[in-house]
């Protein structure tokens, strides 16, 4: 691209100039030509047919008729005033209604005038009615000025709107820099891509993408802007895996030593399943290649992950390197320790927690018998990537819940050693696999899709608020059993905006219905200091009460085998990624277990397809494949932070097919050209040049 051109400030475009700059730039982040050409409709309108009145029905989007008016009055007085027109053609009549701009549209529609009318037709007492249509008179010259295409409609915003810059503002400026720059776009994939995969020339389909002449031009446009984005992000990431692989040399692990064995034969308290052997396998055989081992471990709520980690961080001590745990939360990082401490009975391997509440001797201590090399395993939070934490040989570091750390922050650990550990990622919230291939692509991935043996698989049930006493009753009859129960708020304070249940309402009412001293009740939210969420949590794992009211707080990180129940208000207000995790607090001992989906007793479509979903399923892969379709990559929780959810065009819950194809072409050019050094790969070299100097490959596209 000549940059010179499409790097010019959007200021100097005709039609903006410095206000509408300003407001382009902090609305919409458009600085320059080159930005606005990427900032694509959302949606097209379609021109290209007329309806008959008879064929209109409230499904259909906007569409537009070939109309008469016949009659024209205005009804009502002050606020009920409205302008009503009757219109028809050959099949039948149609209302058409205004209730702004009344005296403008007046002066300007004729009786017996043939006009286009646009809009969404609704239907009013059984007939057809269309509220402030787009109008224009109908005649040769208005067909021939190309208002019968498919129109590119455009997100805006109050304050973009204010400035004239609507979904046509926007189009107009638009048309404005196609008209100055379209001869200087320049590909940015290789002729050979393009040719295999009959992908437009980039400024034919940029010009399509925003002015389409048909539905044809547009389908061509996107799938080229789709295979283009996708390509770019799974270029950057497999280079950057290359690099890595290429540049960070890793410890080997020659021995599989007495500290594995003896755990495998004597302290492992149940027998590894196929899955959980056959990862362990894979990390064993990464941490002999010389290469610094970067994995992600997928698995499933209680599927045994901690076991791998711990099995593999012996592997580290067994050759002489140290190994580390790092976890996102506090409660999260206490419960690792606690669970490996009793997996591993007392002094068998040096194990510590270091997190921001541990006292100031705790944190000598460990520093002390960390840089000796006397300590082995260290669990914690990130306080374990502060500065005065120094390892005497850290060889390998896992990280759990990998998604909620910034970038920054897990490199810090990489710098911990001379020769960067091995990093071994674990996630139990299940990535559907198009999401781990673009969220993940720069890792390689292990799966344990499988429970261990004997597990009962939890029963999820639905139930309205008008069945709140049959919750009482039931939740009663586990307590009895000797049973304990969570129950999950989503909000600690009361919100004007949302009518939800709240924690403290929700304390209040389970104080009256399970009262002192027969029932006891714990509260854990976000707010309360660390110090007394762990109280609050002790007090649960001992068994002293019998119900812990929380908010989400608890997602992660609490293991009670004795607790069998988990009741989730509002359960509709809930992604379902997150309700499975919820769920997965139970379940974790030989008894039934259950959860508990109270919501109100209406539900949007969505809201009854998630809540239905978590009946019929405990596989957290198929409900994550279905969040996605529901509630697109975007919105997953814990992704946002990764970049990737910034595609301009592509979506990865309806393209799958072209996102696999533009992977493999990066696989086999890095396979086959791996320095990029052929002719025909020079555009993809400067791109990545420009890519080192700071300039994002987003901004390419």
């Amino acid at each position: 691209m000549n940059q010179s051109v499409l790097d010019t400030p959007i200021a100097y475009l005709k039609g903006v100039g410095p206000q509408r700059a300003e407001i382009l730039k902090k609305e919409i982040a458009v600085f320059s030509y080159r930005d606005l050409l990427s900032y694509y409709p959302f949606r097209y309108i379609d021109r290209t047919q007329f309806y008959k009145i008879k064929d209109v029905n409230a499904d259909l989007p906007y569409i537009q008729i070939l109309v008469r008016l016949r009659s024209l009055e205005v009804i009502g007085e002050k606020r009920t005033k409205r302008l009503v027109a009757q219109a028809i053609d050959d099949t039948g009549e149609i209302e058409l209604v205004w209730f702004q701009g009344i005296t403008w549209v007046q002066k300007n529609l004729a009786l017996n005038q043939v006009y286009i009318i646009f809009g969404k037709v609704t239907f009013f007492n059984g007939k057809a009615q269309m509220a402030h249509p787009e109008i224009e008179v109908y005649n040769k010259n208005a067909l021939n000025r190309g208002n019968l295409k498919l129109q590119p409609v455009y997100s805006s915003t109050e304050k973009l709107k204010q400035y004239s810059l609507d979904a046509k503002g926007i189009q107009k400026i638009t048309a404005n820099a196609l008209d100055v720059c379209l001869q200087d776009i320049e590909e940015v994939l290789p002729l050979y891509i393009t040719q295999k995969y009959k992908l437009l020339a980039r400024a034919k389909a940029i010009y399509n993408i925003h002015f389409p002449a048909n539905a044809d031009d547009l389908r061509a446009a996107q799938n080229t802007l789709k295979f283009e984005e996708l390509f770019l992000i799974q270029f950057r990431m497999l280079k950057s895996k290359m690099i890595r692989t290429q540049k960070f040399k890793g410890n080997v692990f020659e021995n599989v030593g007495d500290k594995f064995n003896y755990f495998y034969e004597h302290l492992l308290p149940f027998s590894l399943t196929n899955a959980q052997k056959r990862v362990i396998k894979e990390i064993r055989m990464d941490t002999q290649k010389g290469i610094q081992m970067n994995r992600l471990v997928q698995g499933d709520v209680g599927s045994g992950k901690t076991v791998v980690a711990l099995m593999t961080m012996l592997l580290a001590v067994d050759n002489g390197y140290q190994a580390c745990l790092m976890a996102p939360t506090e409660i999260l990082a206490t419960q690792h320790y606690h669970s490996l401490k009793e997996l591993l009975k007392d002094e068998f391997v040096s194990i510590a927690l270091l997190t921001g509440s541990s006292k100031t001797k705790q944190r000598r201590i460990i520093a002390e018998d960390l840089e000796s090399g006397k300590l082995s395993i260290l669990i914690g939070t990130h306080a374990l990537i502060e500065d005065p934490v120094k390892f005497k040989n850290l060889g390998f570091a896992v990280i759990d819940e990998q998604h909620r750390f910034g970038v920054e922050q897990r490199a810090k650990l990489w710098r911990k050693n001379v020769i960067p550990p091995h990093i071994l990622v674990m996630t139990a919230t299940p990535i559907p696999r198009t999401l781990a291939m673009t969220l993940y692509g720069d890792l390689d991935v292990s799966m344990i899709d499988e429970l261990p043996a004997g597990r009962k698989p939890i029963e999820t049930r639905h139930l309205y608020e008008s069945q709140r006493l049959r919750m009482f009753g039931f939740m009663k009859q586990e307590i009895a059993k000797g049973r304990q129960i969570y129950i999950v708020y989503p909000l600690i304070q009361e919100s004007a905006k949302l009518d939800l249940k709240n924690l403290m309402d929700g304390v209040d009412t389970m104080s009256r219905e399970f009262p002192l001293p027969e029932y006891r009740i714990s509260i854990v939210h976000g707010q309360l200091k660390a110090k007394e969420k762990e109280f609050e949590m002790q007090r649960f794992v001992k068994g002293e009460t019998q119900i812990m009211v929380a908010t989400t707080v608890i997602e992660v990180g609490v293991n009670v085998p004795n607790a069998s129940v988990m009741i989730i208000e509002n359960a509709e207000r809930f992604g379902l990624s997150q309700l499975h995790q919820l769920r997965g607090r139970v379940g974790r001992g030989a008894e039934q277990s259950y959860c508990i989906l109270m919501s109100g007793d209406k539900l949007s479509k969505d809201g009854r397809v998630r809540l239905e979903t978590m009946v019929k399923s405990n596989d957290g892969f198929e409900i994550a494949e279905i969040d996605l379709q529901l509630r697109g990559p975007g919105n997953i929780e814990g992704k946002q932070q990764s970049g990737v959810m910034e595609l301009k065009l592509a979506d990865l819950t309806t393209d799958q097919n072209i996102l696999a194809e533009a992977r493999k072409t990066v696989i086999e050019i890095f396979e086959t050209d791996p320095d990029l050094a052929k002719p025909e790969n020079q555009v993809l070299k400067a791109i990545l040049l420009k890519s080192e100097t700071g300039i994002m490959l987003n901004k390419i596209s």
